[in-house]
């Protein structure tokens, strides 16, 4: 939805590095009219780090060519991206009417309707316009988003920001573009963040056919994958699947990642899009298979208990080494094991893959 009018109640548990975003719901996530006459969006990189491919199988049938076909308007906006937001916005229901009057699949409302609706299809499913565009129409629906979703993406570039454009786009429609460029990043209105977590997470339920990795063992991937960001700033709250990003109160100025979401990303490349580990590392140490630390090898997960709570968390890279997103002011880095600090502290060691 563009604009602070989805019903969605979210808390934010902020412990340590980690930041979790407990979606209530989402639901009726309707776009706002007063759109300006929309551009065509042709150029752009593919969104940072995520699986670009649909998997067809999370997807009704008869909604498989159309989300394909419009998930290539644009670089920006890929098909699992659109069916993650159809999940959210009507939960496939094409008939779908909000209480703010949202119409059809892609819920948008009758007057954001009159400047973005495109004709793409007829009513009975065919791919031949029937000269009505109608948002009750499953192909008008999702090629009228992905026109959007497109036009809102190369509004937020133009903002150069130097966040994700995935996230950015998606806190453009949920809050406007302008709420974007006036916190310089995704807004801090938890519905808004709770918007954001909901759909780039879901958006591995939607993703197939991604690339395993340059590595043999999935270890190896998730090692390689992290350390393709060493140096990349420590950002409170920021980062995820996709990559780093700014994240919120100290990290709000900052692009990068986390402890958890650094953890997050590794894994999740690592597994070609299959495998996405919760936001935080209070729930990542219930994940995977539990490893006792002597049987440790690369690629497997640490977490510290620092504070009463496993709110630390990093990959081992073998050799008695850590790589991890350690604190506000630092960067990914590579650590030793047995400094006192970290020798001193209970570990949780899990594994996945």
């Amino acid at each position: 939805m563009s604009g602070l009018t989805a019903r969605a109640r979210t808390t934010m548990l902020v412990t340590g590095c980690t930041v979790l975003g407990l979606l209530g719901s989402v639901v009726g996530l309707s776009v706002l009219g007063g759109a300006v006459e929309p551009q065509q969006q042709g150029q752009g990189s593919a969104p940072t780090g995520f699986a670009t491919t649909l998997d067809a199988g999370h997807v009704p049938d008869e909604f498989v060519p159309w989300i394909e076909r419009a998930g290539r308007q644009c670089a920006e906006v890929s098909a699992p991206l659109l069916a993650a937001q159809i999940q959210a916005e009507s939960g496939w229901n094409p008939d779908a009417v909000s209480p703010a009057s949202a119409q059809g699949l892609s819920q948008f409302i009758p007057g954001t309707w009159e400047t973005w609706g495109v004709d793409a299809a007829g009513k009975d499913g065919s791919p031949r316009p029937d000269g009505v565009a109608d948002p009750f129409t499953p192909g008008d629906a999702i090629m009228t988003q992905a026109r959007y979703d497109c036009w809102l993406a190369g509004k937020v570039e133009e903002l150069a920001l130097g966040g994700d454009t995935t996230r950015l786009l998606l806190a453009a429609y949920n809050a406007g573009p302008g709420a974007v460029e006036e916190y310089g990043g995704v807004p801090p209105y938890p519905e808004t963040q709770g918007y954001v977590a909901a759909i780039t997470e879901s958006m591995a339920d939607f993703t197939g056919g991604a690339p395993a990795g340059d590595g043999g063992a999935f270890g190896d991937r998730v090692v390689a994958h992290a350390k393709e960001w060493l140096g990349t700033p420590y950002s409170w709250g920021g980062g995820g699947p996709e990559g780093p990003s700014r994240g919120f109160a100290q990290g709000a100025d900052t692009v990068g990642f986390d402890c958890s979401s650094f953890v997050q990303y590794a894994v999740y490349h690592a597994s070609g899009g299959r495998v996405l580990l919760p936001r935080v590392s209070q729930l990542q140490v219930t994940e995977g298979e539990p490893v006792p630390r002597e049987d440790m090898r690369p690629g497997d997960v640490i977490g510290f208990n620092q504070r009463g709570s496993y709110d630390h968390i990093g990959i081992y890279l073998g050799g008695g080494q850590l790589i991890h997103a350690p604190k506000t002011g630092d960067v990914v880095k590579i650590s030793d094991l047995d400094e006192p600090y970290y020798d001193g502290l209970p570990q949780n060691v899990r594994r996945f893959g």
